[in-house]
């Protein structure tokens, strides 16, 4: 992307990470902005965000903040894993693609991936990695990461987690979720995020809430406080322990009372699910994935899509196919949407 299209862009459907902030999570840190606490985390506002988070997920969790997705998902590796260990995902895991390397760099593990068509992996395809146990010159299985909602805008059903965690258990693995969009999934199956973490047999999760209106901030929940027993050591290593946690903290208080980060959720949703039925009729589109959060990913011939960016930017998902990623969020409008389609079929004639 150029400088001029950088300048020029208000509002598009690049990421979910490009949109603002919401209003109650500015109110919220305004009102935490005030006198003097005690730093790193020893302080109210901490001790109730983190209670919110107890009450959303389950009591017996270890709750930690860190400033964001890729740190939430390394150091919780950092915390559950040896050098010689390997951790198992799929090929277009956020922790394989975008994350420069950075789960190998600071775990020293090594990453197993497997080919995946709609982002999500099954136990029968995790097989094929799980061997070599105690054999000194095989890197030793440990970590099987799951992505919900999936890079592919797909949601996972309890079952299918529940499944690998059975899986991964029965070899003493763990299994850690990737969980930037955690609120997506959960709105798309109507159920809690207790109910899709805690309930079907997850270790480790990195909880986001940047992408459903906050300004940063993730959390790594340990379901089973034993594997978070010198978490804060790595933390620090880590460069992520913040000093002044509260304005971390109050987001995630906020984002968690009064149904926020569940109305953000599916007002993103909506419009994804808005956007892709607005253009399944537009003979030279093909949307190639379900639309189950807030991704809508589609065959847009390629000679067109230069164009189309230069109105509303998006990212090329895979160029050797012309398959583009369309986000919404919170913030996203039906008059965004409108305005978008009508681009797309006066470029596309």
């Amino acid at each position: 992307m150029d400088v001029n299209m950088k300048s020029k862009i208000t509002k598009g459907f690049a990421s979910d990470n490009n949109s603002g902030i919401h209003p109650e999570i500015l109110k919220a840190i305004t009102s935490v902005n005030i006198g003097h606490t005690i730093a790193y985390g020893d302080d109210i506002y901490t001790e109730r965000a983190i209670q919110r988070i107890k009450e959303h997920f389950g009591e017996d969790i270890s709750v930690y903040f860190v400033f964001n997705g890729t740190a939430a998902n390394v150091l919780g590796f950092k915390a559950v894993t040896h050098s010689y260990n390997s951790i198992i995902c799929a090929e277009t895991a956020h922790i394989n693609v975008d994350e420069c390397g950075a789960p190998e760099k600071f775990t020293g593990c090594k990453l197993l991936t497997i080919p995946s068509n709609n982002g999500k992996i099954t136990v029968e395809q995790i097989k094929y990695h799980v061997h070599g146990f105690d054999f000194e010159h095989h890197s030793q299985p440990k970590v099987i990461s799951i992505t919900q909602a999936t890079e592919l805008g797909t949601v996972y059903k309890p079952q299918e987690v529940q499944e690998i965690s059975d899986y991964a258990h029965s070899y003493n693995m763990l299994v850690h979720v990737d969980g930037a969009r955690l609120c997506n999934a959960a709105v798309t199956l109507n159920l809690s995020l207790k109910e899709i973490t805690a309930d079907v047999g997850i270790d480790v999760l990195s909880f986001g809430i940047t992408k459903n209106g906050a300004i940063f901030g993730e959390a790594i929940i340990f379901f089973n406080k034993k594997l978070s027993e010198n978490f804060k050591y790595y933390r620090k290593q880590g460069m992520q322990l913040g000093s002044k946690m509260r304005f971390i903290s109050a987001q995630f208080e906020s984002m968690l009372s009064n149904n926020l980060w569940f109305e953000n959720a599916s007002h993103a949703n909506k419009m994804a699910n808005l956007l892709a039925e607005k253009v399944k009729d537009i003979p030279q589109i093909r949307i190639t994935q379900k639309v189950e959060a807030n991704g809508v990913f589609a065959i847009v011939p390629f000679k067109y899509i230069k164009t189309i960016q230069e109105e509303y930017f998006f990212y090329m998902w895979d160029e050797h196919k012309s398959e583009v990623r369309w986000m919404t969020s919170y913030d996203t409008t039906e008059e965004d949407i409108e305005n978008f389609v009508k681009i797309l079929k006066k470029v596309i004639k």
